[in-house]
């Protein structure tokens, strides 16, 4: 497989909040995970709500959100530390530059970063994505976000005339370095940078 240079977060751009909960998870128990087994963990701590009256399309998009969220993780981490994605077999370990690498045609990648394949219009997902990060929100401890924008721009070292882009690459760098469950990690900054996230990313 051919390793992957270029800026894949560019493409995508809607952040699902999942990453963050699935890295919790993975930091405190890296191996034996299944998709099954993880969305389980997931839905005991409120981070997924039912999707779908009919059951099949519930685990249908279930699975292609949490997919999405594992294939986005694998980008963030890489190269530092490699993500094995499969539905049966999901596990964070230490990265070996011979053995593990992104392919550029990979047609499970991207048929779950592709959002046209969740059965939603536009509108609808930006809608799921917003609840998803409200109960993220809260899961971290952060309520009503009253920070202004000027604050915000200022935590991400980030002026008025960032790009969507711009706004979330250094969201992904601060929430990457902040993380608690990661070495050097805090808690309060993390949450700060939830916060400012939450007030830049308006409604993307």
């Amino acid at each position: 497989m051919t390793q992957r240079t270029t800026d894949l977060s560019a493409s995508y751009s809607s952040e699902n909040p999942l990453i963050w909960s699935i890295l919790k998870i993975l930091r405190h128990n890296p191996s034996g995970w299944k998709i099954h087994t993880l969305a389980s963990k997931l839905s005991e701590k409120g981070m997924i709500p039912v999707l779908d009256h009919s059951s099949e399309k519930d685990l249908f998009k279930r699975n292609f959100l949490l997919m999405n969220a594992l294939y986005q993780l694998q980008e963030l981490l890489f190269p530092k530390q490699w993500l094995n994605v499969e539905s049966m077999e999901i596990e964070l370990m230490r990265f070996h530059p011979v053995s593990h690498s992104i392919a550029v045609n990979d047609p499970m990648r991207e048929y779950y970063m592709d959002w046209g394949h969740y059965e939603a219009d536009e509108t609808e997902i930006k809608r799921l994505l917003n609840q998803f990060w409200t109960r993220y929100r809260e899961h971290v401890g952060i309520g009503e976000v009253t920070m202004s924008r000027k604050l915000a721009l200022d935590i991400f070292e980030l002026d008025e005339w960032a790009t969507e882009r711009d706004i979330r690459k250094s969201w992904r760098k601060l929430a990457l370095k902040w993380h608690p469950d990661r070495e050097g990690g805090d808690e309060s900054e993390f949450r700060e940078a939830c916060e400012a996230w939450s007030v830049l990313r308006g409604g993307n």
